[in-house]
């Protein structure tokens, strides 16, 4: 009886030896496997920040700074406020992506008007994607809620149609975004709308959440005289996903030259945008 209680005795302090041996090296490979699935998790989220119908819930702040704006040349900033929440429906996705601007425009040599433009709505009607494809159409709107109507609205109600592709393959994100909004109703005193937007996009994703990428914005006003309607731009981006607590955020950094613009518009534009994700 005493010989097997040595037995047992010696067994157990050979065993706690070979743990104590042993822990460091496995302790040191469940952080590596934590720290290559944190990386592919931001590898995952950067592509998803990228994506116009990604199902999780977004909520970007777009600073844009155009430069050379008017005849002082000065700075216009706006704040797009965008919040991005997708609804489950059926055998599609129904993603609604509102855009509140906040502008300060520059009038003569120092003076300003600043406040909230006419918000921007879209709904887009999105299948379920098939591989790395996918898309969405729906309804497009102008909503006037300008804070100072004569200054930085339409006085108009505006609709039109909206369509996005979005294709991922790999490190790549590649796509666009498009609408046409036409007036239909608001200030018979106010001039008409006829308007046209695009984004398009292309990214490469470098891993751990880096990207590189471009994603110009052409606007054209139909209604403005010929060669004062469309908006130009050529440039690129820079974005990282950073974590801030449990919070997965997407941070960008961009810089575009107007090759065409109005006679008064801005030169350039830097572009700054904070994106905070809520995956599900």
């Amino acid at each position: 009886m005493r010989f097997s209680r040595l037995n047992h005795v010696a067994l157990a302090i050979a065993a706690t030896a070979a743990l104590s041996v042993a822990s460091p090296a496995f302790g040191q490979v469940t952080q590596q496997a934590k720290e290559a699935g944190r990386i592919q998790d931001q590898a995952a989220l950067a592509k998803t920040a990228q994506n116009p119908l990604a199902t999780i819930v977004t909520f970007p702040f777009q600073f844009n700074f155009n430069n050379g704006v008017g005849p002082y040349e000065r700075r216009q900033t706006t704040l797009n406020i965008q919040p991005v929440i997708p609804f489950p429906a059926g055998d599609m996705t129904i993603i609604s992506r509102l855009i509140l601007p906040y502008v300060s425009i520059p009038v003569g040599e120092t003076d300003a008007v600043t406040g909230f433009a006419d918000w921007s709505w879209s709904l887009f009607f999105s299948p379920k994607p098939k591989g790395n494809l996918s898309w969405g159409v729906g309804p497009a709107f102008s909503l006037p809620f300008a804070t100072n109507p004569e200054a930085l609205g339409s006085g108009k109600l505006s609709l039109g149609p909206t369509a996005v592709l979005f294709w991922g393959p790999g490190n790549w994100t590649l796509g666009a975004v498009a609408n046409n909004i036409w007036s239909i109703a608001g200030d018979s005193d106010r001039e008409s709308v006829s308007k046209f937007f695009a984004q398009w996009f292309i990214n490469y994703n470098f891993g751990g959440g880096w990207a590189f990428g471009t994603a110009p914005i052409i606007t054209c006003d139909w209604k403005a005289p010929s060669g004062d309607q469309c908006v130009f731009p050529v440039g690129a981006q820079l974005s990282k996903v950073l974590k801030f607590g449990t919070m997965p955020v997407n941070v960008l950094f961009g810089y575009y030259t107007n090759v065409e613009h109005p006679d008064g518009g801005a030169d350039d534009q830097i572009r700054v945008q904070i994106n905070m994700m809520f995956p599900q």
